[in-house]
C-alpha cells in the first residue's frame, strides 16, 4: 500500500473543520493556512477532489443564503411586533383611612407593532445584479473632445 500524500493526510481528515470554517466567513487562503498549506495547493486541490468543492461550497452556501434572504426582505415594506416593557406602578391603600400604604412596581410587557420601510439602497442593490440589463450602477460620463476645448479656452484669461 503507498503512502498517504499530502492531501490525504492533511486535508481529507479535516473536510468538516473546512465545511465549518467557510461557514464561519473564513476566507480560502487563511483556509489553507490553517491547513497547513499555501493557497495554491489547496486551488490545485479544489481542482482535483471534488469532496474537498463540496465542503467549501457546502460552508458556504448557508451564509450566503441567509444573507440573500434577509437582503430581500429588507426590499419590502414590513410590519413587526415587538414586546416593549413598560413599568407599572400599583399602589395599595388601607381600606378604611384611605392611606397609601405601599407601592409596588413591576414591568409588564405590550406588543406595539411597527412599520419598517423598504431600503431603498437595498432594492437599488437588488435590482442592480439581478436585472443588469436594466439597471446599471455607474454613471456613464461622455466628454466631448470639442465640449472640453470649448471650457479650457474659456479657462485661459482667468487668475485661481
Amino acid at each position: 500500500m503507498s503512502k498517504p500524500n499530502k492531501y490525504q493526510r492533511l486535508v481529507k481528515p479535516r473536510l468538516y473543520e473546512i465545511k465549518e470554517w467557510a461557514r464561519n466567513g473564513v476566507i480560502d487562503a487563511d483556509i489553507a493556512t490553517r491547513l497547513g498549506i499555501v493557497y495554491s495547493t489547496l486551488r490545485i486541490y479544489v481542482a482535483k477532489y471534488p469532496e474537498l468543492v463540496t465542503a467549501l461550497e457546502d460552508g458556504k452556501a448557508q451564509p450566503n443564503n441567509k444573507v440573500e434572504s434577509n437582503l430581500y426582505l429588507k426590499t419590502e415594506d414590513r410590519i413587526i411586533t415587538l414586546e416593549k416593557p413598560i413599568k407599572v406602578k400599583e399602589t395599595i391603600f388601607d381600606p378604611n383611612t384611605g392611606r397609601k400604604l405601599k407601592e409596588i412596581e413591576k414591568i409588564e410587557y405590550a406588543h406595539e407593532e411597527v412599520h419598517i420601510p423598504a431600503d431603498t439602497a437595498a432594492i437599488i442593490f437588488y435590482l442592480c445584479n439581478r436585472l443588469k440589463e436594466f439597471w446599471k450602477n455607474k454613471q456613464l460620463t461622455q466628454v466631448m473632445v470639442s465640449d472640453l476645448a470649448k471650457y479650457l479656452d474659456s479657462l485661459k484669461g482667468e487668475e485661481f
